[in-house]
């Protein structure tokens, strides 16, 4: 079953590619939206790439998803979650990061016996 895009993904491709292209001083100060865009953007893509709900990835304050076939989880908070800065996620998406340094930064959570990512990214 395919996802539903609330992102255009011509536009979200565009966000990403302006935050890939900005060097890591810059990018904290790229306009909100835009990273905004390009998180929830990465987010959908990882969702279609990797259909299931085993895992929930989480990007706060931006957004959040749930993907890697699985076992479901069907009330409270999933077994296997994922939860890290925008940066970070958009450093893994991109490529500009692997997951064994995202994890080694301290700042991202990684509960549960299927929360790695390792085989999903980078997604560009």
């Amino acid at each position: 079953m395919a996802i539903k895009r609330r992102i255009d993904p011509a536009e979200g491709a565009r966000a990403l590619a302006r935050w890939i292209e900005t060097d890591e001083a810059e990018a904290a100060k790229l306009p909100r939206p835009l990273v905004a865009m390009a998180v929830r953007y990465t987010l959908e893509e990882l969702a279609s790439r990797a259909e299931g709900n085993s895992v929930e990835v989480r990007v706060p304050p931006f957004g959040v998803t749930q993907c890697i076939p699985g076992p479901r989880h069907t009330r409270g908070t999933p077994p296997n979650v994922i939860e890290l800065p925008a940066q970070i996620w958009l450093a893994l998406a991109s490529g500009k990061m692997d997951w064994d340094a995202a994890l080694a930064t301290g700042k991202v959570t990684a509960s549960g016996l299927r929360a790695d990512l390792s085989a999903e990214l980078p997604l560009v």
